[in-house]
């Protein structure tokens, strides 16, 4: 009887974990670059809905969205190197990624994204394509990012808000028919590569 007791409840547990009653968040694949006054962070995730956003002046990120068919939740929740400047940050969003210029409170360079010390978690990766080393900082932009009239202040970065999706749709539509016009058809999707591993 005991045996068919815990058939019975492990039985449960996972049809509920299978059916969505108990949904375990992942985390999306997170690249980070920096300058000495700002940080770009780029969180991979296409097609996300529901997406919500808070970043602190003490340097608290939080990002929760769901994605896919089956609306699977995804969530970063991490601690900064440094405090930011919430109200001249800003975010872009696209359909297959969103894009976070986080601005430093004090002009200087981190020597990792996260104030916990250690190896950074499997997601977080350093993006090489907007990286630039600190003695090379004035030579180089800091990428092909647009991030347009979005800031987190309009957002309610400093509270736990809701990102407002409908406003968000029609901004993007406008990007994509541009970004569609300048290069002759859709954007290609960046390839995958085997990068080295940074310290986060």
């Amino acid at each position: 009887m005991r045996y068919l007791a815990s058939y019975f409840f492990s039985f449960k547990f996972l049809s509920d974990m299978h059916f969505g009653k108990y949904r375990l968040s992942r985390h999306p694949l997170v690249k980070w670059a920096q300058r000495s006054d700002k940080l770009y962070i780029t969180v991979e995730l296409p097609d996300a809905k529901n997406v919500k956003l808070n970043l602190d002046p003490e340097g608290k990120f939080f990002f929760s969205a769901t994605s896919g068919v089956d609306n699977v939740p995804y969530e970063i929740d991490i601690d900064l190197y440094d405090k930011v400047d919430v109200d001249e940050s800003k975010a872009s969003f696209t359909s297959r990624h969103i894009c976070y210029l986080v601005k430093k409170a004090e002009s200087k360079w981190w020597s990792r994204l996260l104030k916990q010390e250690g190896k950074p978690p499997v997601f977080l990766k350093v993006d090489w394509d907007k990286w630039v080393d600190e003695d090379e900082q004035d030579g180089k932009p800091g990428g092909d990012m647009d991030f347009g009239d979005f800031d987190f202040s309009k957002l309610n970065m400093g509270g736990a808000g809701d990102f407002d999706e409908e406003a968000a749709d029609g901004d993007e539509e406008k990007k994509e028919e541009a970004s569609s016009t300048a290069n002759g058809g859709p954007e290609a999707a960046p390839a995958a590569s085997s990068e080295p591993v940074a310290k986060a």
